[in-house]
């Protein structure tokens, strides 16, 4: 059987290296590589030529969701799994929806990881336990996913841009956005453009170039 090809993407050196070492003791597994930054990654991703990316969330040079958008434009057989702290709804929910193919904290227990590879392999999807229970409706305060391009128009209205200068930069009608910006108001339950920047802070989305989205 060939092993393998995975490439670990997590810009702490003790991290990636500890999940190096517990993947390369499987013998169906082949590390090909582990990289510090997103960008070292979409670089390499043409030689490396990995079946999986364990990816991080939070990166110094670009987030792990933008890095898995462009990933799976370039191949999109690929499949990615995020690692990350983060046990949100809103993170874990924003990573399936650019495309991740599962979710695992970092806390899991190691075999937990080989576990998430196998099944992602599988062409299924992989919630660890605690990713799961984030996910899980709580009475009837769970909210509804923001789309992907209802993130971008949070993120562009988190920075104080208007509707005008929205529709402007995304090249679409002034109009639309304000249709957007009462649906992202109401799946957050939000009613203030406060609120949606301060939503945006707490959550990541206005962290600059750390920023996961």
């Amino acid at each position: 059987m060939t092993p393998l090809k995975i490439l670990i993407v997590d810009d702490h050196p003790m991290v990636a290296e500890g999940i190096q070492s517990i993947l390369e003791s499987y013998d169906d597994i082949d590390v090909v590589g582990t990289c510090n930054t997103a960008r070292a990654a979409i670089e390499q991703l043409a030689t490396l030529d990995p079946d999986v990316i364990l990816m991080d969330l939070n990166m110094p040079d670009m987030g792990g969701l933008t890095a898995t958008e462009i990933i799976l434009e370039q191949r999109p057989g690929t499949r990615i799994l995020i690692l990350s702290m983060h046990d949100s709804p809103e993170y874990i929910s924003t990573a399936l929806s650019h495309g991740a193919m599962g979710y695992v904290l970092k806390d899991v227990p190691t075999d937990e990881i080989k576990q998430a590879i196998d099944v992602v392999m599988s062409g299924e999807r992989y919630l660890c336990t605690g990713a799961r229970g984030s996910l899980e409706p709580k009475g009837g305060d769970a909210r509804e996913a923001l789309t992907g391009r209802e993130q971008t128009i949070l993120l562009q209205l988190a920075q104080g841009k208007s509707n005008k200068e929205v529709a402007i930069a995304l090249d679409i009608s002034v109009r639309t956005v304000e249709t957007h910006r009462k649906n992202i108001k109401r799946k957050l339950g939000i009613s203030s453009t406060a609120g949606l920047t301060r939503y945006a802070l707490e959550h990541g989305v206005l962290q600059g170039t750390g920023n996961p989205f």
